[in-house]
């Protein structure tokens, strides 16, 4: 309750500092100002190379769908045949009618980031080929979507609406800040005032849609995205208006995902039990909705649920949900996490980051991509976990060998694809990426530079009109030097922040600087070539969860033991592209003990456990739990 209190104080003054200023705690930059560097741009490569560049041929029936053309949805279409097994967590067949435009809007949203921020040609010129292509198919009324004039806006059950623009518009936007093409801007404007005219601020209700399950009705609250997005750009009050519209809409209509509505946020007793994507994306809308108003009843919300999402994510960063919450608590065996949910999480942490500034949530932020996101990737293979534990005895379908009577789980495994399931999470692992870049940077004020999520990258802005370009050299997070090179042309006074982890102990530099709330702070005046070198010291630090496991860490970085394993191969796609499923050769479980003489070496840890089979004490090697498939984490 204390940290709910301090949490709701930080956020009243940040909101009455907003108001007054009329800005958030920083700005952003337009995306394709920060670029990828080192290890993270050659990942992103091999992606763009692998799965994430290649969805379109795995799976070109949902990706080349017209939906939002030719194929625009009608009275008597019919449910789409998408490969999938149908059956579980299916209710009903309107969810299948609008799945395509979220498979591919969100493959297009991470392609295109990807592509831009590789300045890759070819990619460039393939995504403007689609980017017109979409565009030709806006009405003149500026509908941009899935529906024909008999069904858009008019809806009494579950639909896509606002979902299926969410996914594309958010691709638009990106392409639009990267090229400045106006068309395209003119395209977007007029597709939002249609929604806005369409759905009328204060005297419509656009997720009212009965009182079944309506999971692509409640998708679309986060069309807060793109209105957020907007009012960034424009900085015209009108769409973070709309947003908190669509919030208080969505709190007082019948959803089938409701953890966010404020009457639940508010009650105590109420525990998160929704498809977790849901929870996680929702608090993105939660948080425009607080910053659109002075309202201290969200603002007290927002605590609240901030809160409620810490509580139901693991130590590695793994936001619970496999698919739903269900009043659960993170247990690192038994509650397995979504690739979709690590995305939506992180994406949310970001927006809290940009808004609110506080270093923690960087902190969080690279908890989930250090973490759990490399840790859900195969580390041989291009492909992605749909669900994944921190602890992953198996991965053969089923979650450690648990069986579900009440569906045929086959989520558990590697895939480029995952169509037996439903194609969401490979596209959402093609965005999470360039997500995480997007707001390593931040401006604040009119001179002040931010590194707020560490990580090798370029960004080029400009201070006070003066053309700035730092390259952050780095090997983090398996390093913890870094060196920032400085191009200044105008040798210009400058602030640079940069984030101080929450684990360092020390601070290595020969800067001189202040302390800033979690930010090293440098003021001074930068030469037209210049350096900032600083390394962080670390220990090993022993975390324990709600369940009383141990987990160890050091640095950014969870460490695990690697349990050898058989790799099988699954479902052949295209090419090279398979399923593939790991059984342990052996699965000898380890106990935490108190005198276990950990020491960092040679970027592993050393460390002395119980062998549970034998009783006796072993040295156990970790390594970091990116670098794991399948593993024990927690002790």
């Amino acid at each position: 309750m204390k940290y709910i209190l301090l949490i709701f104080n930080l956020l009243t003054m940040s909101f009455m500092n907003a108001q007054e200023k009329k800005i958030e705690k920083y700005q952003l930059l337009p995306f394709g100002s920060i670029k990828p560097n080192g290890w993270i741009k050659v990942q992103m490569q091999k992606d763009v190379n692998g799965f994430v560049g290649n969805l379109d041929q795995l799976v070109p029936d949902l990706i080349n769908d017209p939906i939002y053309g030719s194929g625009r949805l009608q009275k008597h279409s019919k449910s789409k045949e998408l490969g999938n097994l149908k059956e579980g967590d299916a209710e009903g067949s309107e969810q299948y009618m609008w799945w395509n435009s979220e498979t591919q809007s969100n493959w297009w949203d991470g392609y295109i980031r990807n592509v831009i921020l590789l300045d890759d040609k070819a990619g460039l010129e393939k995504v403007k080929k689609y980017v017109y292509s979409i565009l030709a198919t806006q009405d003149p009324d500026g509908y941009l979507g899935i529906y024909d004039d008999e069904l858009r806006y008019k809806f009494n059950s579950e639909n896509g609406e606002l979902w299926s623009k969410t996914t594309l518009y958010r691709g638009l936007l990106a392409y639009y800040e990267y090229s400045k093409d106006k068309k395209v801007w003119d395209a977007l404007v007029k597709a939002v005032d249609n929604v806005m005219q369409n759905y009328p601020i204060n005297a419509s209700s656009p997720f009212s849609s009965g009182e079944k399950f309506n999971g692509g009705v409640s998708h679309g609250l986060t069309f807060t995205d793109v209105l957020d997005k907007m009012y960034q750009i424009t900085g015209d009050k009108k769409y973070a208006e709309y947003a908190l519209f669509l919030y208080q809409d969505f709190s007082k209509t019948y959803q089938s995902e409701k953890d966010v509505q404020l009457t639940n946020i508010l009650n105590p007793n109420y525990k998160l039990q929704s498809h977790g994507v849901h929870t996680f994306e929702h608090l993105r809308p939660l948080i425009v909705a607080a910053y659109a108003t002075k309202n201290v009843e969200l603002q007290k919300a927002l605590a609240i649920y901030i809160q409620r999402l810490e509580n139901a994510t693991t130590i590695t960063g793994g936001p619970i949900g496999d698919e739903w919450i269900a009043e659960r608590i993170p247990n690192a065996t038994r509650t397995g996490y979504e690739y979709c949910s690590i995305h939506e999480l992180l994406d949310s942490y970001t927006v809290l980051l940009q808004k609110l500034g506080q270093a923690k949530t960087a902190d969080e932020i690279e908890t989930i991509f250090y973490n759990a996101a490399q840790g859900s990737r195969d580390t041989k293979h291009s492909c992605i976990a749909y669900l994944k534990t921190d602890n992953s005895f198996e991965m053969l379908g089923t979650k450690n060998g648990e069986i579900e009577p009440d569906r045929k789980q086959t989520r558990y495994k590697y895939s480029p694809a995952h169509q037996d399931v439903a194609v969401c999470c490979n596209p959402n692992a093609g965005r999470i990426t360039p997500y995480f870049i997007e707001k390593s940077w931040l401006k604040e004020g009119n001179n002040t530079l931010v590194a707020a999520i560490l990580s090798p990258n370029i960004v080029e802005t400009t201070i006070e009109n003066n053309p700035i370009r730092i390259e952050e050299i780095t090997e983090y997070p398996f390093k913890n030097k870094f060196v920032f090179k400085i191009q200044n042309s105008k040798n210009s006074n400058f602030k640079l922040k940069i984030r101080k982890p929450v684990w360092a102990t020390h601070i290595k530099t020969t800067e001189k600087f202040t302390l800033e709330n979690g930010f090293i702070v440098l003021d001074r005046k930068f030469a037209k070539e210049d350096q900032v070198t600083i390394e962080f010291k670390a220990s090993i630090i022993v975390k324990e969860d709600a369940n009383n496991e141990k987990y160890f860490t050091y640095g950014a970085q969870v460490f695990a033991k690697p349990i050898a394993a058989i790799e099988h191969k699954g479902k052949i796609y295209k090419g090279d592209f398979y399923d593939v499923t790991y059984s342990p050769i052996e699965n000898t479980k380890y106990q935490f003990i108190e005198n276990n003489n950990a020491k960092f070496e040679n970027d592993k840890i050393n460390v002395t456990l119980k062998n549970t089979t034998t009783n006796q004490l072993e040295n156990v090697v970790l390594v970091p739990f990116g670098q794991t498939v399948l593993r024990q984490v927690s002790f």
